[in-house]
Order: C-alpha cells, then sequence, then structure tokens
C-alpha cells in the first residue's frame, strides 16, 4: 500500500504530533485526518467534502484509512454526513460560557417535554436533602441555537418550596426569570459536574442526534442564601455542536 502523501504535516508544533504514540510511528489514518483538516479549512463551512475516491487517490491511502479519518471527524463535529447527499463541512461548534446566569452567544430557544410534579426518589431526594416521597416539579426542555436542536434539559426544583411554579411558568420564558421575577428566587451558589456520556435512545430521538456521538453532560445544584439546596439540573449537550469555555482566576 503507498504510504500517504509526503505533505503531511509533522512539524513539531503541528496537530500531528499529539497523534503520534511513544513507538513513533504515526498511524496513517492520523496522517490523513490533519490533512482533511487542511481541506476542511480550505473548502469552509457547508462545502460538500470531495468522495472517497478522490481523497484515497490524493493521500494515496485506502478506503479503510479514509473512512476512519472522516469517521472520527464526525464525531468530533467537524464533518457532518447527509443520507443519499454526501459528507459536508460542519458549522464552528456553538461557544457556551460556564456560568451559574449565562447568555448563550447565539439566540436561545426551548421547546417544553414535560411539566409536571412527581415523587423525588433516592437520587434526587439525597441532592435536594428531602425525602424520597417529597414531591418535586419537573421541567424537561429541549434546548435549541436558533433553530438547532442542542441539547435537552431537566430541572427539579422542590415543590414545597415552589407550589405555584407550574401554574405561573411561562414555557417561552426561561426558567431563572421566572424564579427570580415570579417566585423572589435566585441562586446564591451552585456546584456543578461536567462529563462525557452517550444519549439514551429517548434522548437521542428528542435532541435529534446519533446515539453514537458523544454528549457532554452536566449536573448542576443550586442553593439559595440559606444554603439549602433547592434545584437540580441534569443538561445535556451535544458534543458535536457545543463547547464549553470559563474563566479561571486567582482567588483573593
Amino acid at each position: 500500500m503507498p504510504a500517504p502523501a509526503s505533505r503531511s504535516r509533522l512539524s513539531a508544533d503541528g496537530p500531528v504530533l499529539d497523534g503520534i504514540p511513544e513507538h513513533g510511528r504515526v498511524p496513517r489514518y492520523y496522517a490523513v485526518k490533519v490533512e482533511l483538516l487542511a481541506v476542511i479549512a480550505e473548502l469552509g463551512e457547508g462545502a460538500v467534502l470531495p468522495t472517497e475516491r478522490e481523497l484515497c487517490d490524493r493521500f494515496g491511502v485506502s478506503r479503510a484509512t479514509v473512512r476512519q479519518a472522516v469517521a472520527e471527524l464526525v464525531l468530533e463535529g467537524r464533518l457532518t454526513r447527509r443520507q443519499g447527499s454526501g459528507t459536508y463541512i460542519a458549522a464552528p461548534k456553538l461557544v457556551q460560557p460556564l456560568a451559574l446566569a449565562s447568555r448563550p452567544r447565539v439566540r436561545p430557544g426551548r421547546t417544553v417535554i414535560t411539566l409536571e410534579r412527581r415523587p423525588a426518589g433516592r437520587a434526587l431526594a439525597a441532592d435536594l436533602q428531602v425525602t424520597s416521597d417529597a414531591e418535586v416539579c419537573h421541567v424537561e426542555r429541549v434546548l435549541l441555537a436558533g433553530e438547532e436542536r442542542v441539547g435537552l434539559e431537566s430541572t427539579y426544583l422542590l415543590a414545597s418550596r415552589f407550589p405555584d411554579l407550574l401554574a405561573v411558568f411561562d414555557p417561552e420564558r426561561p426558567l431563572e426569570g421566572c424564579l427570580s421575577e415570579r417566585l423572589g428566587v435566585v441562586a446564591h451558589g451552585a456546584e456543578e459536574r461536567v462529563e462525557t456520556v452517550l444519549a439514551t435512545p429517548r434522548e437521542a430521538l428528542l435532541i435529534g442526534t446519533n446515539p453514537a456521538v458523544p454528549m457532554l453532560l452536566t449536573h448542576r445544584i443550586a442553593w439559595g442564601r440559606d444554603g439549602v439546596p433547592f434545584e437540580r439540573v441534569r443538561s445535556l449537550y451535544r458534543g458535536d455542536r457545543l463547547s464549553f469555555t470559563t474563566r479561571l482566576g486567582r482567588a483573593d
């Protein structure tokens, strides 16, 4: 099998170096993947990727090698496949600040899936420091960036603290606004954990994504000035469409 094209980017500060194992041999698919990053940058958002045959001829590798490189770029959200049409250059990922209260950098939207009262259950009760039979208000919404579905959010609030929540909550407006403006409650602090997961079949259907695409999952527990937790939020985001940023600084 012929070697990859000689113009592969193998400089010390190039991205290929990040994929070089300790034995020093660059996997062929990875060299092709880096070359494809240059193709993506050259073609730009929305352009169609050359066919497998064209890429094989261009890089001097097998179809299996090209497919592995393309598959990784699809999982990373740099490429997107459209059945019966081809593979296209994806739009840049949306960047969302990690903060207690933040504004997305694109027009946000939400579609309500569930509004209900239900028993907390053991795990949720432990987080909210109540008994497992205590009632919570559950608000489940698909998260939108413009018209694109990018996530799924489930918010649980103590029904004893917010008995009128479901009656006064306007699904067209942010829940945080309802809590602060109508119910007079503002989070004083929160603890958040981020991890990667795969969506369940139901979650993938609601978000409109492939179940094999990695997702970013955040768990947040918020409390008021009294230090008592009143809210737990579980947010699932498309890993191929969103990234997060936060600012760190030295404490005074």
